[in-house]
């Protein structure tokens, strides 16, 4: 049924499929050729966990040429689409080459959009200097109405029949 939706083009299916193939899952051979072929085609269809997932392999050298160029170029497109762990990628690698002021921009974003590490990173950046206080404190009001939009009662109850279910084992 997978490989009927990769062959309509459905870009979820694309990712889902190349990700089975990265990992040797699902009775397919581990390929990283064709799991970043199928990632590429659905990047193509802008679908923002392909592209990520290109960028993870770029930063990893999995399959490819180890390349932090062509990783940050992927976890842009993704972060453009609103990937939340592109855009916590892309803090990440700007602050390792010492761009803390993009560093702190892109945190910004992804802790507004309810990143819990980015919200961590903006803290220890106003700790040690990095960030001020008005961008934590902006970091932290993002932050908390992002996970007020998040909670419901399904939420809350689905929560609450995990942990029992946590209990029990």
């Amino acid at each position: 049924m997978l490989q009927k939706r990769v062959e309509a083009d459905d870009a979820n299916a694309m990712h889902n499929l190349a990700c089975y193939y990265r990992d040797g899952e699902m009775g397919l051979p581990q390929d990283y050729g064709k799991a970043l072929e199928l990632w590429l085609r659905g990047a193509e269809l802008e679908n923002k966990e392909s592209q990520c997932s290109i960028a993870d392999a770029y930063r990893q050298g999995q399959g490819v040429e180890r390349d932090m160029g062509k990783a940050k170029h992927y976890w842009e497109l993704a972060a453009v689409g609103g990937d939340v762990v592109s855009r916590y990628n892309l803090g990440m690698l700007e602050a390792s080459i010492g761009n803390m002021d993009r560093a702190v921009k892109h945190y910004m974003i992804a802790a507004g959009a309810g990143c819990d590490d980015s919200l961590t990173q903006i803290r220890e950046y106003f700790m040690h200097g990095a960030a001020t206080k008005d961008d934590f404190e902006k970091a932290l009001r993002a932050h908390k109405e992002a996970a007020d939009e998040m909670k419901s009662d399904q939420r809350a109850a689905a929560a609450e029949f995990r942990a029992n279910q946590r209990g029990r084992n």
